[in-house]
């Protein structure tokens, strides 16, 4: 009987265009019946997503405009390599004994950095960036919680960090920062007391160094008072997805493609970490190559 029903009411849709006959509603609209049926779904069923290429806008005055722009930033580059180095010449490229690289006085200074926290694995830790009360400093604060997830992976938890974004040139090619005219690391934060690790990402020359990093330690004294932090580059150790290597060799200033801050002291609580800016300096009196003892493998 219902075979019977639902076939009529199919040879009907057929016949009329705009409605159709439903066994217990009667004459019903298309679009209502499409819609009713469409409504249901089973349990976990996800709705359809557009594919990703649906999303590009394929306007054309859009893509003219961001020609145009990587167009213009692409003369800028090429007038200030012919210039000098950084777009400056090369005598007061030579003489440089400080500079600012990161102040922290507006959102847009704000937007250089990006945040991240165990989260991502399934930790709750929680950290945010924002500008301080007189908007001239950098204030990273945040809960460090060191519960590990229960997924029967992961054994440790608890980190917080803050990174700069790399540098990117026309059409999206990458830059780096160039600090071999300096041999050390200046900045003036106020912390809390807890130690944090400062991480500087290189360009790797080869694909199996993509996970090198080399890590100093800075400690915070905590308390009302700013604290000037001078750390030589030659402290900085190598280290590959968390473990020290062996095989140390100093940081490869020419191509430094970012720097971060991270706390994982598995202290639970809250910190606070207020940074007014971070630069570089060429300390004459610092003589030191290399902090670490450099072995051959070969040997």
């Amino acid at each position: 009987m219902a075979l019977t029903l639902l076939s009529g009411a199919f040879r009907h849709s057929r016949c009329c265009r705009h409605k159709v006959w439903h066994p217990v509603l009667g004459s019903l609209p298309t679009d209502f019946v499409s819609e009713s049926y469409s409504s249901y779904r089973r349990p976990g069923w996800l709705p359809e997503r557009k594919p990703s290429w649906q999303k590009i806008d394929f306007s054309f005055k859009k893509g003219l405009d961001t020609l145009k722009t990587q167009l213009k930033l692409l003369k800028q580059e090429t007038k200030d390599h012919l210039t000098g180095p950084e777009g400056r010449p090369l005598d007061e490229y030579l003489l440089e004994q400080t500079r600012v690289v990161w102040i922290f006085r507006t959102q847009e200074d704000l937007k250089k950095w990006v945040i991240s926290s165990d989260v991502e694995i399934g930790g709750k830790s929680e950290v945010y960036l924002t500008q301080s009360r007189n908007n001239q400093t950098a204030l990273l604060y945040g809960t460090l919680n060191t519960e590990v997830p229960r997924d029967g992976e992961t054994q440790y938890s608890g980190y917080c960090s803050m990174r700069s974004r790399p540098l990117v040139g026309s059409f999206g090619k990458k830059k780096y920062f160039d600090w071999s005219n300096f041999n050390c690391l200046y900045l003036r934060v106020r912390g809390d007391g807890r130690p944090w690790m400062i991480n500087i990402y290189t360009d790797p020359y080869f694909s199996h160094h993509k996970d090198d990093l080399y890590s100093y330690f800075m400690f915070t004294r905590g308390g009302p008072y700013w604290e000037d932090i001078k750390i030589p580059f030659s402290k900085f150790f190598l280290s590959s997805r968390g473990r020290i290597q062996d095989n140390q060799h100093p940081i490869w200033l020419d191509k430094i493609s970012t720097l971060g801050f991270t706390l994982g002291d598995k202290v639970n609580g809250p910190f606070q970490l207020e940074i007014d800016f971070i630069g570089l300096i060429n300390d004459r009196a610092h003589t030191e190559e290399f902090a670490y003892e450099k072995y051959d493998l070969n040997t």
